[in-house]
């Protein structure tokens, strides 16, 4: 119960009592005046409060449902009042889950038949998804007597992808044909390979029209592709809870005015499982830009597995996987390595993200090499982010000592400078 409210219940009884007990005549009417003008006062307060609510009309919408960690995000915020009388004040409240929003607000004055908007912006400083919403709505008498809300729910919600880096150069793995046979894969991308021809359907764009099949058929006939023999890409991102090292993330606190600061560089927090994220969505977007088919390998609730394709849809695909994974089992890299090796097609380049310094990680590189698969080792190096009994130095020399191609990230590092350094090496046995 609010304050206010409870000062001037105590006066209405305090003044209907001792108007009752009074003696003195003068004094009896003065409590008795005192109580009708609290009890006129309760009821006129509450009779406004229950129409500062009725017909209000609220719209919550935003330009997008998926950004990126460091961009900005923009929420449009409609309220109306279709009534004849104004709305005194009208308090917005955000519930949602989005940290760092700041899009509670207070209206003051909404007149009949406007509509009051303004809009939120929130630099995004985590992966995720995030509930937009419920939002209440708050309001009631002048003197705050009788306080009414009304709560709209959140219909929609904001997927957050990683932070994604530019990578100038790689390990790329190069083309290569299957062992006795090519390779024959239907595609809807267009590619130096043609298959076929085949009557066109709607949708089929008009540049894979071929025009003698189309002419000697008297129907539009469309171009087939196969998918170009190129060794395919495959990462595998080490999320098992054991090997993560997560530091005290430092609050960031922006004020509104604050959040359109052109220097801000957005740096990402102190641990290892969003190194390794960032890492996985930098150079799946590398080697899809180069046309190769990428598949991911993660662990979140259960194992789950992309299989490998082209494109920017497969790279969106990507990018919701990495959003959501967070390290909730405990499954060993090289078990979850050597379950899956076996369907990877030879010579396939395998990106292993780990920030594991166990012999595991070195068995599992064997592993990859032994059934003709080319490993990349990313090792994130748990030392740096504050375990000192987690350093990688033992397993990165043996890694090294055996011709493996080896990029290690600490805390701190430019991954674009790391990563773009890395020497590719193509040894066999």
């Amino acid at each position: 119960m609010p304050a206010a409210r409870r000062f001037l219940i105590f006066a209405l009884v305090f003044s209907l009592v001792a108007g009752l007990v009074s003696s003195n005549p003068i004094y009896s009417r003065l409590f008795f005046r005192l109580f009708y003008l609290c009890a006129g006062l309760v009821f006129v307060s509450w009779l406004i409060s229950k129409w500062m609510m009725r017909g209000i009309q609220f719209k919550r919408s935003s330009r997008t449902l998926r950004s990126q960690v460091g961009q900005i995000f923009e929420e449009k915020f409609d309220v109306l009042n279709p009534g004849r009388l104004p709305r005194l004040w009208i308090e917005i409240r955000d519930e949602g889950n989005l940290p760092g929003a700041y899009s509670s607000h207070v209206l003051t004055m909404v007149g009949s038949g406007e509509t009051h908007t303004y809009v939120s912006r929130t630099r995004l400083m985590l992966r995720g998804v995030f509930n937009l919403g419920p939002t209440r709505l708050i309001s009631g008498d002048p003197f705050g007597l009788f306080p009414v809300s009304r709560t709209f729910s959140g219909e929609n919600s904001l997927l957050v992808y990683p932070l994604l880096l530019e990578i100038h150069s790689f390990p790329n793995p190069p083309g290569m044909l299957p062992g006795g046979e090519a390779l024959r894969r239907r595609t809807t991308q267009i590619t130096s390979n043609a298959a076929g021809v085949r009557e066109y359907a709607p949708g089929d764009p008009l540049n894979r029209i071929h025009w003698l099949s189309t002419a000697r058929r008297n129907r539009l006939m469309v171009k087939e592709f196969e998918l170009d023999p190129l060794a395919e890409v495959w990462i595998f991102v080490d999320s098992s809870r054991d090997v993560q090292v997560d530091q005290p993330r430092p609050v960031v606190q922006f004020e509104p005015q604050e959040v359109w600061r052109k220097k801000y560089q957005f740096k990402l927090p102190p641990s290892t499982i969003e190194y390794a994220v960032t890492i996985a969505a930098s150079l799946s977007r590398y080697y899809i830009q180069r046309g190769r088919a990428v598949g991911l390998v993660s662990t979140g609730h259960s194992l789950r597995i992309l299989p490998s394709d082209r494109g920017g849809r497969q790279l969106g695909k990507i990018l919701e996987a990495l959003a959501m994974l967070q390290p909730e089992v405990d499954l060993p890299l090289h078990a979850m390595v050597e379950t899956q090796a076996r369907y990877l097609p030879r010579g396939s380049t395998v990106v292993v993200i780990t920030p594991g310094s166990s012999d595991g990680v070195y068995l599992t590189a064997d592993i990859l090499r032994r059934r003709g698969l080319r490993p990349v080792m990313v090792l994130v190096d748990a030392a740096s982010f504050g375990k000192p009994d987690f350093s990688q130095d033992r397993l990165l020399n043996t890694l090294t000592a055996l011709h493996f191609t080896c990029c290690q990230v600490k805390d701190g590092d430019d991954l674009t400078e790391v990563l773009s350094n890395t020497l590719s090496r193509t040894y066999w046995t």
